[in-house]
């Protein structure tokens, strides 16, 4: 966790000359190589719409809730162990700029909070963590997982989160450490605890909603509904992606977990890191179990679709060889019918030079012969079963 900033009497930091009220310390830090940004915000008009609520704490109390960053940086350099909690949506970069100017934050990590589009993890710069949280919420009308963005600077003095997207609502967090202020006045680290806390007790209802559409979704499969595959793959997706925002928060926890001797953490705040620790642990076996759940069913899916396939292929043969069967028996008798109709045509063309024609024993002859024609051909059709 983070270490209290060096108080008047202490040897000075590096940024306590930015913070000092107009007074030059007798050793200054050497200026670092690039400039820092001002720590003069732009227009309050523009830093307001991205400033949702900022706020002071000595005790566990609130004492002030100044309605821009300049006011909140004056306000903190006036106050004595006080504590700073500012919290931006979407901010701008000269927001940012500005933070970063007055509580020395790494570029590095004021790049990665105004660009966004993260992977969660954990980063220490100097006195200040770097946290980047992946919230997730479930909406229920599409039947869709919502995730959203958190980018948490925590300092000696002063906890900043940046949000990215709807979740997660951390109005509710301030509040419920309003109403604890024993676990507030532990400070930055009982903070970041309770947004940790909220990021992961926001995964429960999507845990249960995805439960529930998995379980519909095994109906539709054994029900042979037509549009489950493409559902299949859709929750596959959104699993793929609260996989990547719960699986490195073990580690990220872990590693807090670890430096609990180092940066004397309050016995208390660990239990409580611990309990969210588990519950960070249990949501990602689930959501691993989820999506060995959604390929097992997936897989059942492709086999039931093959059998139908098969099964409709083998109707498709069977009728085939019922009208090839059809097909025979018409033909045959076509062939049966066709010899005496070819016999009659030949004595019906009329000629006159044709000797059958005044022969006595033609007419009988020519029956004979359509008879003799049409029983031979009945017989060999009836012994290849096509009669």
């Amino acid at each position: 966790m983070a270490e209290r900033r060096t108080r008047p009497g202490a040897a000075p930091k590096k940024y306590m000359w930015r913070r000092a009220a107009g007074q030059s310390p007798v050793n200054p830090p050497e200026p670092p190589a690039a400039p820092l940004p001002s720590a003069t915000p732009a227009d309050p008009a523009s830093e307001t719409a991205s400033v949702v609520q900022a706020a002071l704490y000595r005790d566990g109390v609130r004492v002030s809730s100044p309605t821009t960053l300049a006011e909140t940086f004056r306000e903190l350099r006036e106050q004595q162990d006080g504590m700073a909690w500012i919290g931006l949506a979407r901010p701008t970069e000269s927001e940012l700029l500005s933070l970063a100017g007055e509580f020395d934050l790494h570029p590095l990590a004021v790049e990665d909070a105004l660009e966004a589009h993260q992977r969660p993890k954990l980063e220490r710069y100097g006195d200040t963590l770097f946290v980047v949280l992946r919230a997730a919420r479930y909406l229920d009308a599409p039947e869709e997982v919502e995730f959203g963005e958190l980018h948490v600077f925590v300092g000696a003095d002063f906890v900043i989160t940046v949000r990215h997207g709807a979740a997660p609502d951390l109005s509710g967090v301030r509040r419920r450490m309003e109403d604890s202020p024993e676990l507030l006045k532990l400070g930055p680290e009982a903070v970041l605890y309770a947004i940790l806390d909220a990021v992961v007790d926001g995964y429960a209802p999507v845990v249960a909603g995805v439960q529930t559409d998995i379980d519909e979704i095994e109906t539709e499969v054994f029900s042979g509904a037509p549009e489950v595959s493409r559902r299949i793959y859709e929750l596959s997706r959104e699993m793929v992606e609260f996989q990547r925002a719960t699986r490195p928060l073990v580690g990220m926890l872990h590693a807090l977990m670890a430096g609990f001797a180092k940066y004397g953490t309050d016995e208390e705040l660990q239990r409580y890191l611990r309990d969210v620790a588990d519950h960070v642990t249990h949501t990602s076996e689930r959501v691993d179990g989820f999506r060995q759940a959604l390929a097992d069913i997936l897989t059942v899916n492709a086999t039931q679709v093959t059998q139908q396939q098969n099964s409709e292929m083998r109707a498709l043969a069977e009728a085939g060889f019922e009208q090839n069967e059809e097909i025979k028996k018409i033909s045959s008798w076509a062939a049966i019918l066709f010899a005496p109709t070819l016999v009659g045509t030949v004595y019906g063309m009329n000629f006159d030079h044709m000797p059958e024609l005044h022969w006595v024993l033609g007419y009988p002859l020519s029956i004979a012969l359509m008879a003799t024609v049409c029983t031979s051909l009945y017989f060999i059709f009836k012994r290849r079963d096509w009669l």
